[in-house]
């Protein structure tokens, strides 16, 4: 082993790498998935600072962005972004800034049935709790107006 260098299985070091891992998902919860592939400074979302018709990074690298769309319910997309962090959205509830190595874990939780709505009385709120290893929990606040069939039955 290299020193330095991070071979774990749950490791995604690059965009195809999480693709793939999210299309193994997919296959595990009988989940229909479209993916659009944005290769380029010019094609991602995140560089509108490369300039007209620059398509790499300052170090000769294309950056790689991809979008991904799970059918069924909930509804769930997810956006991969070059930096390592994805934008995951559950039923119109948006979770930014999502270590990419986590999009896997997050989303078994959503598929499995153990992601829930936290409600509270007063101050009246609603809390979408997503369980990921570790003894960790990423937790997204839903405005009422939001709360979908999807989400209402799963408030605890």
């Amino acid at each position: 082993m290299i020193s330095g260098m991070d071979h774990s299985p749950d490791r995604l070091p690059t965009t195809e790498a999480a693709v793939t891992a999210l299309r193994a998902l997919a296959a595990e919860y009988a989940r229909e998935i479209e993916v659009t592939h944005d290769i380029g400074a010019d094609r991602t979302t995140r560089r509108s600072a490369a300039g007209i018709g620059v398509t790499t990074d300052p170090d000769g690298s294309l950056p790689h962005e991809a979008y991904i769309e799970f059918g069924g319910l909930p509804r769930v997309s997810v956006r991969l972004y070059p930096e390592d962090d994805a934008l995951i959205t559950v039923e119109d509830i948006e979770c930014p800034d999502i270590p990419r190595d986590d999009v896997p874990a997050f989303l078994r939780s959503v598929f499995a049935g153990l992601a829930h709505v936290r409600a509270r009385r007063f101050p009246p709120g609603y809390r979408l709790v997503v369980p990921l290893p570790g003894d960790r929990a990423h937790v997204e606040y839903i405005p009422g107006v939001l709360l979908t069939p999807w989400l209402s039955r799963h408030v605890r």
